[in-house]
């Protein structure tokens, strides 16, 4: 276990559709993945350091990161010291919703820039996670919109459609679908690209120009995903893991954490609970709080 390194990932019930997650890492490195949820990243402390698409980020204190539903991205220590926030990641339906309630925006919604230097904006992205924790509905529902609004206006807008597929790309949908299907057993890079006709590096290309990651990655990041889904509905961690393609519970737990930032125990009790005890008596205390091993860092 890494010493310093906490993380609390949790739902208040009264704020349907939105996760939380309160962290401090120093080497806890996050894998490449992606959410299907929207990433508002307040940093309080220290900085962290991320690989948007194809470019190295940073994010310091009253800056806010902003990463968009099923856009690949990292995560690491930007300095020795680490780095702490306070992270909601509200479901794509909240942040459209919002979008058409206060700007008239219509259609698939998203950010512009990775990294938004606004204290006062981070300052409302903390104020969530206190109202969530002081069992204060009214003002949790509140400031989530207001940040949410303030973001669209500054860094937002509707999401400029994709230009026309090539080949390469239709090939890469089809592996994908196939790797969906084939989740516990799936094919090996030649054997895909020889099913779909082409070679396995002009898919591999191909693939990683259309998600921002190669097959192998991506495979493991959608299996993060339907454990994840699988675990909402109560699904035992072991089982989960068996049922998408996982060698067994700690080969999930590593991939897990690596990607989501607590191991998938500590994500089920949390999503279970509902509302969450204040952290009046300190940083990050309270009987859902607790201290997890982040394991060791991740290749990016």
């Amino acid at each position: 276990m890494v010493s310093g390194e906490r993380a609390r990932y949790w739902q208040y019930s009264e704020l349907p559709g939105v996760d939380l997650l309160h962290a401090h890492y120093i080497r806890k490195a996050f894998a490449r993945h992606t959410h299907e949820t929207f990433v508002f990243a307040a940093i309080t402390e220290g900085v962290e350091a991320f690989h948007y698409r194809d470019d190295l980020v940073h994010a310091g204190p009253g800056q806010i990161a902003l990463v968009n539903p099923d856009t690949p991205h990292t995560g690491h220590a930007g300095v020795p010291e680490g780095w702490t926030y306070r992270t909601i990641y509200p479901d794509a339906e909240i942040v459209r919703s919002i979008a058409a309630d206060t700007l008239a925006l219509r259609g698939s919604v998203g950010f512009t820039s990775p990294v938004v230097d606004d204290p006062y904006a981070a300052r409302l992205v903390v104020g969530v996670h206190r109202a969530a924790e002081e069992g204060n509905a009214l003002a949790a529902d509140s400031l989530l919109r207001l940040v949410t609004a303030r973001m669209l206006r500054s860094h937002g807008g509707i999401v400029t459609p994709l230009p026309p597929r090539s080949a390469g790309t239709r090939n890469a949908v089809r592996a994908r679908a196939v790797l969906e299907d084939r989740m516990i057993e799936p094919p090996t890079l030649e054997r895909l690209a020889t099913d779909l006709g082409t070679s396995p590096f002009a898919l591999l290309r191909a693939f990683r120009d259309t998600y921002g990651m190669p097959p192998h990655t991506w495979l493991t990041d959608a299996r993060v995903r339907r454990a994840r889904q699988l675990l909402d509905a109560g699904t035992p961690p072991a089982e989960a893991a068996a049922a998408v393609g996982f060698t067994d519970q700690s080969h999930l737990n590593r991939h897990f954490t690596r990607s989501v930032g607590v191991p998938p125990g500590a994500y089920q009790r949390a999503r279970g609970t509902g509302k969450q005890p204040s952290e009046g008596r300190g940083r990050f205390s309270g009987s859902a709080a607790r201290t997890y091993k982040t394991g060791p860092p991740a290749l990016p």
